[in-house]
């Protein structure tokens, strides 16, 4: 019930973003250090305004809402949404755009267990990292996000993923 819960949660946040401005849909497959095979589909709205823009290139950004299956064993397999502001170093280029990102957010578990780590909560802070190539509306890259939280409840063994995305315009 509390997976359900999350999900009419997540489907009406995309919901009300959706109607504001046009989407862009990331799916991305990845891995945890314990081998954990993650899935995730998100959608990103692009901040819409761009900064310290010069000939090297500019910064951006989008808010990013996620949801990812973690794919474990029988008893271990786990389900999350998150929310996240991203914020994007876009390098000047004419057909491809090299990039670097980084945000924090906020990510909810339906379970506190993932595997052999006690994440302690089902609330967790969503640290990312990535790079990658955007190119004629799409873009590829990788990510290293960590989920942890933050020692507000213990055990807070935490988890990261590390995942190869892809990311289209509509």
């Amino acid at each position: 019930m509390q997976f359900r819960s999350l999900a009419a949660l997540a489907a009406l946040s995309l919901g009300v973003a959706v109607s504001a401005q046009a989407a862009d849909v990331t799916v991305a497959i990845g891995q945890t250090g314990d081998s954990t095979m993650a899935y995730r589909l998100g959608t990103q709205f692009d901040f819409g305004t761009s900064w310290l823009e010069s000939d090297t290139g500019r910064l951006t950004g989008y808010w990013d809402a996620g949801y990812t299956y973690w794919q474990g064993d029988d008893t271990a397999s786990n389900h999350s949404i998150s929310f996240a502001p991203v914020f994007v170093y876009e390098f000047a280029g004419q057909s491809v755009r090299p990039y670097v990102e980084a945000g924090i957010g906020v990510a909810l578990f339906s379970s506190t267990e993932l595997e052999d780590n006690d994440l302690g909560s089902s609330f967790q802070f969503e640290d990312r990292l990535g790079f990658g190539l955007r190119f004629a509306g799409q873009e590829v890259g990788l990510r290293a996000i960590h989920y942890s939280n933050a020692g507000i409840k213990q055990p807070n063994d935490g988890v990261e993923v590390y995942s190869l995305h892809y990311r289209t315009s509509f």
